[in-house]
Formats: C-alpha cells, sequence, structure tokens
C-alpha cells in the first residue's frame, strides 16, 4: 500500500509539471506584458525597464546560455521559467499586478469560502443521489424509475445561475426563509481565524453565528449540488442495474436471503466503485470554483477571484490560481483511488 502510494504519488508530479508549462506559456505566447499592464500606457521607458528588472521579466523564459557558460547550472537556471517553478515550490505564487498583494494570501482567504460551499452541495448531491438511484434500479420501468430519471434529467438541464435566481425569489424574497446572498449576515460581527465559517463557530462556541452560516449556505449548496446530484443518480442507477444481474445476486435470492441485505451488502458495495469516481471527479470540480453560482448568491469564492483575475488579465492570480486548482483536482483523485481498497477488499495495490 505504501509502495503504492509513493508510486502514484510521484505520478502526479508531471501532470503538475505540464500544468505549470502551461499556465506559465500561454500569457506569454499572446504576447502580454504584465509590466505595461501595470504601468499603463503613458510611463516612461525608464520606469518601465525598471519594473521589468524588478519582476524578471527580462530574463530568458526557459534557459539562460549566456548566464551558464559563466555561471554553470546556477546560470543554465537562471531564467523565468525555472525561477516560476522554485518560487511555487516554496509557497510563492507571486502578488496581484494591480493590488499587489500575495496571491497566496489571496488564495488562502477565498478557498475557505469554495471548500465550505463545496461540502454542502457534495452532501446533498450524495445524501439524495446514491439513494433516489437504488430506488430507480430497484423499480426499472415503473413511474417511479421514471421519476427519479426526470429529476436527474432536470437537474441536469437547468442551467445554475436560473435556478439560483429562482430559488432566491421563492425562499429568500417570497419566503423569507433563508437569506439571498453572502456568508453571513450584515448585522453578525465574528472573526474567523481559519476562514472556516462553521469550523470557528464551532469552536468558538458561537452559535448563532453557525446558524446564520449555515443557512446561508443551503441555497448555494443546493443549486450548486444540482448537476452532481443528476450525474450520481444516473451512475448509480446503471452501475445497481449491471450488479443487479450478476449471478451472484440470483444465487443469493435463490437462497431466500432477504432484500435488504442483497441490496445493502451484496449489490451494493459491488456498484459503488464508479459512482465513488463520479463523486470524486464532481468535488474535484465543485473546488475548482462555481463562477455561477458564486456571482448570483455574491459568494466570496475562488471561482469568482479567478474568474475577476481573468478579466482584469491580472496573470500572477491566473497563474496561481490554476495551480492551485489542478493541485487540489488530482489531490481528489488520489484520494478517490486509495478508497478502492476500503470499499472492495478484493482490489489490491500491487
Amino acid at each position: 500500500m505504501f509502495s503504492y502510494f509513493i508510486r502514484r504519488f510521484l505520478g502526479l508530479l508531471p501532470v503538475l509539471f505540464g500544468v505549470s508549462l502551461l499556465v506559465f506559456t500561454i500569457p506569454r505566447v499572446i504576447g502580454s506584458d504584465p509590466a505595461r499592464i501595470m504601468l499603463g500606457e503613458r510611463a516612461s521607458p525608464e520606469s518601465y525597464q525598471r519594473l521589468r528588472l524588478e519582476l524578471g521579466l527580462d530574463a530568458p523564459y526557459f534557459v539562460n546560455f549566456p548566464e551558464a557558460r559563466t555561471q554553470g547550472v546556477a546560470g543554465l537556471l537562471d531564467a523565468q521559467y525555472p525561477h516560476f517553478v522554485g518560487r511555487a515550490l516554496r509557497g510563492d505564487l507571486g502578488k496581484s499586478i494591480f493590488s499587489r498583494v500575495p496571491v497566496v494570501s489571496s488564495l488562502e482567504h477565498f478557498f475557505p469560502a469554495t471548500f465550505e460551499l463545496t461540502i454542502v452541495a457534495m452532501f446533498f448531491a450524495v445524501v439524495l443521489g446514491v439513494p433516489l438511484g437504488i430506488v430507480a434500479a430497484l423499480n426499472r420501468g415503473t413511474v417511479l424509475d421514471t421519476a427519479v430519471m426526470f429529476v436527474a434529467l432536470a437537474g441536469v438541464s437547468f442551467p445554475v445561475f436560473w435556478l439560483g435566481i429562482i430559488m432566491i425569489y421563492v425562499f429568500a424574497v417570497g419566503l423569507g426563509w433563508l437569506p439571498p446572498s453572502g456568508r453571513l449576515s450584515p448585522t453578525i460581527v465574528f472573526h474567523s481565524t481559519t476562514g472556516f465559517y462553521v469550523l470557528d463557530a464551532i469552536t468558538q462556541g458561537r452559535w448563532e453565528v453557525l446558524w446564520n452560516a449555515v443557512k446561508h449556505l443551503v441555497l448555494p449548496g443546493i443549486a450548486l449540488g444540482t448537476i452532481p446530484l443528476a450525474i450520481i443518480v444516473r451512475m448509480t442507477r446503471s452501475s445497481m442495474l449491471e450488479v443487479l444481474g450478476q449471478d451472484y445476486i440470483r444465487t443469493a435470492r435463490a437462497k431466500g436471503v432477504e432484500r435488504r441485505v442483497v441490496v445493502n451488502k451484496h449489490a451494493l458495495r459491488n456498484a459503488l466503485l464508479p459512482v465513488i469516481t463520479v463523486i470524486g471527479l464532481s468535488f474535484g470540480q465543485l473546488l475548482s470554483g462555481a463562477i455561477l453560482t458564486e456571482t448570483v448568491f455574491a459568494w466570496p469564492g475562488i471561482g469568482r477571484f479567478v474568474y475577476d483575475a481573468i478579466s482584469s488579465r491580472d496573470y500572477p492570480i491566473i497563474q496561481g490560481g490554476v495551480l492551485f486548482i489542478a493541485t487540489m483536482f488530482v489531490i481528489v483523485n488520489m484520494l478517490v483511488d486509495f478508497s478502492y481498497a476500503f470499499i472492495d477488499p478484493r482490489i489490491q495495490y500491487t
């Protein structure tokens, strides 16, 4: 198991290397100059050159051959891309072109909101999706099966921004049950130490803050979880139908085993592997930020943060955000691979 973990971890390094190469190369291929963006078109040539020197933009992109002749390997690595990778490995993703705030600090500020929203959305999708998929498989071809698949199809078909607006109008404006936007009500004064409002409210014993934060999570969490819900329902149904047709299921039924035991112990456990894969992929995608959901509900997440950086061509934020999102995605996929052995003991990591 440990050797498999090491090999799996080392296998992620080429993926992250390819992502870093892309996020470094693309802004330079399209001809954007961060120094010119920061100073504007009316900047003097002296200030422009001074800023380029400060940002290291005067060095070659990948290999500095002239420096290598005099300094050896140290000079060979004295180029923009080696510096970019070296800073990233040290946890330095640069600073915003406009605000001059470190990208890592901004990611630490926005990521907890996205993580909390992702947890709620996936909890909603899994808690409803897996049982609905099982019900649809056990009642194949009936009205109940048709109704469940209609819900799944609707979840994929409805645009998230439209669904979010409808939910705000009905549950926030019309009924007044839930808040329409934000993470906390403006009247609540709360200091979060980690950025995770729910966790900090529990550790600080601020139960009114906890209740308020949970209420703010309900609408965006449901809106964001509709697409994963639909995918999980369809995958669970198809996987259960495949397993229910196996010989050992028919044998268990012929031996008089209770239907509940056949479904829960024999069928469901063997049908969970593809479902777990879908859950992991959906979780990784949601961690990258949901721009539409965060915009509709004014949610201060990483999706809106990176989108605003793209709109303003703030390349350090774009590069750092993409690297961070890619890293989270590959880590989630690796954890999903490890979960297979706990779900199905027949799987051996060799």
